[in-house]
């Protein structure tokens, strides 16, 4: 059976505090097994479009194997930051960016980033892939890989506009991104610079 215990001390110097652009307070963190109910309940705070744009499919909800899978994870080839409300009631879960390594080519992760509809449009996904930028990184990871909806235009428009290169994939986009990303709206302000302390774990404890 796998050894699921988890480093209190690694997990407590990547948790920052942060407030979102607007002042909404967020801790954002490592991913932990207790993290499983934060992830069932998150899901079915997504709309149905935001399932579908996500899982580009339909879903109401995870199995226990995929909780397992999504939550006891390794912290290297397989990382996933948890973005929690700590203001509201049961400090739910509100977002959660990932990436998994290519078994093919271990310079390459798939990467995703899913964050609640009550949440959308605040700077959340931003501060999300910033810091699984870096952690990739941190772990030798020189690219990621996605694979978006057709039909999410606002990923799409977002895409070509960064110049990014993709291509359709099998009915879906597949996007390839070099690390390290472009971070000239974060890279000097405070915000970044307690992303990259989580990342490489050098807050306090």
């Amino acid at each position: 059976m796998k050894d699921m215990s988890v480093d209190s001390h690694f997990i407590r110097r990547r948790t920052a505090e942060l407030d979102l652009r607007d002042s909404t307070p967020v801790v954002i963190r490592p991913i932990v097994p207790q993290d499983r109910e934060r992830l069932r309940l998150g899901l079915e705070k997504l709309s149905p479009r935001s399932r579908f744009l996500r899982f580009m499919g339909p879903i109401s909800q995870l199995s226990e194997k995929e909780l397992t899978y999504l939550t006891e994870i390794d912290y290297k080839d397989h990382f996933a930051w948890v973005a929690i409300a700590q203001d509201e009631p049961g400090a739910p879960g509100i977002g959660v960016a990932r990436y998994i390594r290519d078994r093919g080519d271990s310079d390459i992760a798939e990467a995703a980033v899913t964050v609640i509809d009550a949440y959308q449009g605040r700077g959340l996904g931003t501060v999300l892939i910033e810091v699984l930028a870096d952690t990739a990184q941190e772990n030798g990871i020189r690219r990621f890989r996605g694979y978006v909806s057709g039909e999410n235009r606002l990923v799409l428009e977002a895409v070509g506009k960064a110049g990014t290169n993709w291509v359709w994939d099998q009915g879906v986009v597949k996007i390839e991104v070099p690390l390290p990303l472009p971070t000239e709206k974060l890279v000097d302000s405070a915000v970044y610079m307690v992303l990259r302390a989580a990342a490489r774990g050098e807050l306090p404890v």
